[in-house]
C-alpha cells in the first residue's frame, strides 16, 4: 500500500473503492514519547487502548518516556554517559562532568538500588539514603541549603523541619530525586544539552512558527539519546509488530522525542503508518502547512482521537477515502491538505473504559522533586488518570482556549459509568488511586459521583481540579471527602474581585474563602492556582491580592498554591479580542508550523518580573507557616503601595453566610 501523504488521486479527495483492496485493520501501537511523567503513565494512549479494543481492534502500548529513563539511568547507561565525558575535548568539560567522572564507581553502584527504592521495590533503602552518606551528592543537594528551621536557624537537619521528624521516606525519596537530577545535568553537559525529565528540547517547537530549528535538530547526527530511544522504538515495534503506530505529543516537551521515534521507524519500516496527535497538536498546530512533517507522519489529526482514529484505520485498510477522513492534516500531491467530514464525536459515555494493559506499572519513578504538597502529588506514586467529563462546563475564563474542543466541548458520563470505569480499572491495575484530569470537574458531577462511590462501597482515594463554585457547600465537600477525596486544585488567579471579574472567572474572593474553607474543614488539601502578569494588573492589583492570599493561609482555607505568569495564547479570550482586555497583540511572523503563545503590550507597564520574585517567595514561606503576620510590602524587593484590603477582610468573608 502506497503511503497515504504520497497518493495521487483520480479525483481530488476521492478514490474508487471498488479499486481499492479491503484489509484487515492492522494492530495499532500506542507510544507515549519523552518526555511526560516518570511516576504514572500519561493517560491518552490508556484511553485511546481501551476505546480502540471496545471496538474490537487489536490494540497496545508502550512509554518509551519511562524506558528511555531507565535505559539511561541504569549502570550501563551509566557507563555511556561516562564515555561521553571521555570523549569531549577537555576545554568542553565542566566541573559538573569531572565530579562525575571522579565519583563514577559510586553513581554506578547506587543507580540500580536508587531506582528500586523509587519504584517502591526496595523501601527500607530509605534509611541509607536518609543518612546522607549513601549517594554522592552534586551541585543539586546545595538547595537543600534553603531549608533552615526558623526556630533553629543555626544548626540540625535542614529536611528535618521541611519533612517533620518522621518523614524518612519522603526524605529519603527528595534526596533520591536530587541525585537523578544531578546525573541528568551531566547528561546534559555530557551527551545532550535540551535533555530534561519534562522539558525535553521544548524550545524546538513551543509556539515556532516555522518547523526549520525542528529539521535542523532531526537532520543532526544522533546522539546518545537519540541512539537510545531510537532503540527502543524499532524493540517496540519488534515487539508488537504493528501497521499503525500512534504517537501523542501532549507537551511541546514531547514533541522531539515524538519525531525522532517516528524518523527511526519510517527508515525500518516503511509500510507502518504513523499518526501524530495530542494536546500540542491540537493547541498549537491547527494552521499547520509544512509538508517536511509528512517526511515522518502519514496524518496527524486535531481534537479527541477517537472518531479521527476510526476513519484513518478504515482508510488504511481500504474502507473509506482519504477525502472522508475526520480532523485529519494530510499530504496530497506534495502540499498538507486538511480533510475533516463532520462526522460525529463518540459520546463520551461510549469512549470505553481506559487499560494500562501492557505498561510496566510497577517500573514507575515515584520522585520528590518540589516540597509543595499539591505538586508532589503529580510526581509522587503511581495515579490511574480518569476524566470525570470532556470539557468545561464554564468554558467562560478569558486567558483559556475556550475555543477549542478539549475545552469547549462539554459532555459528561453518568455516574454509573464512571464507577463502572472505576471498579474495571482497580481489578485491573490494583491500585486506587485516581486523579481526575478534568479542566474543571463539575460539582453536579462529583456530587452524583460521590453518592455511586458509597452506595457500591468503592474505596478509593481522588483528587482533581475543580472551580471555586458556591454550590461546593460544607456538606458537599463532606460527602467528597467521605467519598475517598483527598485534594482539589482551583483557579483563584489574581484574588482581585475586578480581575476576577474581567477574566470572567464567575467567582468572588469572598466565595473562594468560603469554599476552599469548607474544603479545608472536611479534611481536604486545597491547592489555588495563582496568576500575575494580567491584562492592566498593576502594582496595587498585585499587593492588595498576595494580601488576600496570606489572609487565605492563615484562616486555614488554602495549604499549597502556585504563582505562574500569565500568557496570552492565540485561542483565547484574550487573544481574540485584546481591545477588551486594554492591551494589544505583538505581531506574529507567517506561521507554518506552531502557533499558541502572543506577546502582548500592556498599557499599564508595570514590571511583572519583579513583583513575580516577592510573589513566589512569600508564596513559598506562607506554605510553611512563615511570615503570615507581616505586612506583605516586606517581601518586595522595591517600593510598593500599601494594600488597600481590610485586615480581617477573609475573616469577615468566613463570618457571612452570603455572596
Amino acid at each position: 500500500m502506497l503511503r497515504a501523504g504520497h497518493r495521487r488521486l483520480a479525483r481530488p479527495g476521492w478514490q474508487n473503492p471498488r479499486h481499492v483492496k479491503n484489509e484487515p485493520t492492522p494492530r495499532v501501537l500506542s507510544v507515549i514519547p519523552p518526555m511526560t511523567q516518570l511516576n504514572t503513565p500519561y493517560p491518552a494512549t490508556a484511553y485511546l487502548t481501551g476505546f480502540l479494543r471496545s471496538r474490537g481492534i487489536d490494540a497496545v502500548q508502550t512509554d518509551l518516556a519511562l524506558a528511555l529513563v531507565l535505559e539511561l539511568f541504569s549502570a550501563p547507561g551509566l557507563r555511556q554517559i561516562r564515555g561521553c565525558i571521555h570523549a569531549l575535548p577537555t576545554t568542553q568539560r565542566t566541573p559538573r562532568t569531572d565530579a562525575f567522572d571522579a565519583a563514577f564507581d559510586r553513581y554506578a553502584a547506587t543507580i540500580g538500588p536508587t531506582l528500586a527504592f523509587l519504584q517502591g521495590r526496595d523501601p527500607t533503602l530509605a534509611h541509607r539514603i536518609a543518612t546522607r552518606h549513601f549517594l554522592p551528592e552534586g551541585p543539586r543537594f546545595a538547595s537543600l541549603d534553603v531549608y533552615v528551621d526558623p526556630d533553629d536557624p543555626e544548626g540540625g537537619d535542614p529536611l528535618a523541619w521541611a519533612f517533620g521528624a518522621l518523614g524518612q521516606q519522603d526524605r529519603a525519596r527528595h534526596l533520591a530525586t536530587l541525585y537523578l537530577n544531578d546525573i541528568a545535568d551531566v547528561l546534559r553537559d555530557a551527551a545532550d544539552p535540551r535533555f530534561e525529565f519534562v522539558r525535553y528540547a521544548e524550545s524546538l517547537a513551543a509556539s515556532q512558527a516555522t518547523f526549520d530549528p525542528l529539521a535542523q535538530a532531526l537532520a543532526a547526527p544522533p546522539n546518545l539519546v537519540d541512539r537510545t530511544l531510537q532503540a527502543l522504538a524499532l524493540q517496540a515495534v519488534a515487539q508488537h509488530t504493528p501497521g499503525v503506530v500512534l504517537l501523542t505529543v501532549p507537551f511541546p516537551g514531547a514533541v522531539y522525542a515524538a519525531f525522532r521515534i517516528a524518523q527511526a521507524i519510517r527508515a525500518a519500516h516503511p509500510e507502518i503508518k504513523l499518526a501524530l496527535g495530542g494536546g500540542f497538536v491540537n493547541t498549537e498546530l491547527r494552521e499547520l502547512s509544512d509538508p517536511r512533517v509528512f517526511d515522518h507522519f502519514d496524518a496527524v489529526t486535531l481534537d479527541a482521537g477517537e472518531r479521527p482514529l476510526l476513519a484513518l484505520l478504515e482508510h488504511w485498510s481500504g474502507r473509506r477515502s482519504q477525502g472522508r477522513l475526520v480532523r485529519t492534516f494530510v499530504r496530497d500531491a506534495g502540499s498538507v491538505r486538511y480533510v475533516d467530514i463532520g462526522e460525529a464525536d463518540i459520546p463520551f459515555g461510549e469512549v470505553g473504559t481506559p487499560t494500562w494493559d501492557g505498561l510496566p506499572l510497577d517500573r514507575y519513578l515515584s520522585l520528590l522533586d518540589m516540597l509543595n504538597p499539591m505538586h508532589r502529588l503529580w510526581s509522587d506514586g503511581r495515579w490511574n488518570k480518569l476524566t470525570v467529563a470532556h470539557g468545561c462546563y464554564w468554558k467562560k475564563c478569558s486567558f483559556c482556549d475556550v475555543s477549542l474542543d478539549y475545552i469547549s466541548r462539554y459532555d459528561a458520563a453518568t455516574a454509573e459509568t464512571l464507577v463502572d470505569r472505576i471498579e474495571a480499572i482497580v481489578q485491573e491495575t490494583g491500585e486506587t488511586g485516581f486523579h481526575f484530569v478534568d479542566e474543571a470537574a463539575p460539582p453536579k458531577s462529583l456530587k452524583a459521583l460521590a453518592a455511586e462511590l458509597q452506595r457500591r462501597q468503592v474505596s478509593i482515594s481522588w483528587w482533581g481540579n475543580i472551580r471555586f463554585e458556591k454550590s461546593f457547600t460544607p456538606a458537599l465537600c463532606q460527602a467528597l471527602a467521605d467519598s475517598g477525596c483527598i485534594a482539589i486544585s482551583g483557579g483563584l488567579e489574581v484574588a482581585s474581585d475586578r480581575l476576577l471579574q474581567l477574566m470572567k472567572k464567575g467567582v468572588s474572593v469572598d466565595q473562594v474563602a468560603r469554599v476552599t474553607k469548607a474544603f479545608a474543614d472536611a479534611g481536604i488539601l486545597v491547592h489555588a492556582y495563582l496568576m500575575y502578569g494580567f491584562p492592566t494588573q498593576t502594582a496595587q492589583d498585585t499587593v492588595d491580592a498576595l494580601e488576600y492570599v496570606r489572609q487565605l493561609f492563615e484562616a486555614g482555607c488554602i495549604q499549597s498554591g502556585f504563582f505562574h505568569r500569565f500568557t496570552c495564547t492565540v485561542h483565547s479570550p484574550v487573544g481574540r479580542q485584546p481591545a477588551d482586555y486594554g492591551v494589544s497583540l505583538v505581531p506574529l511572523p507567517p506561521v507554518t508550523f506552531a502557533k499558541n503563545d502572543v506577546g502582548f503590550i500592556d498599557p499599564t507597564g508595570t514590571d511583572h518580573d519583579v513583583l513575580g520574585i516577592a510573589l513566589k517567595k512569600a508564596l513559598y514561606n506562607y506554605m510553611h507557616g512563615i511570615g503570615l503576620d507581616a505586612d506583605v510590602r516586606s517581601w518586595f524587593s522595591g517600593r510598593v503601595p500599601r494594600t488597600t484590603v481590610a485586615r480581617n477582610r477573609i475573616a469577615r468573608a468566613l463570618a457571612s453566610r452570603s455572596g
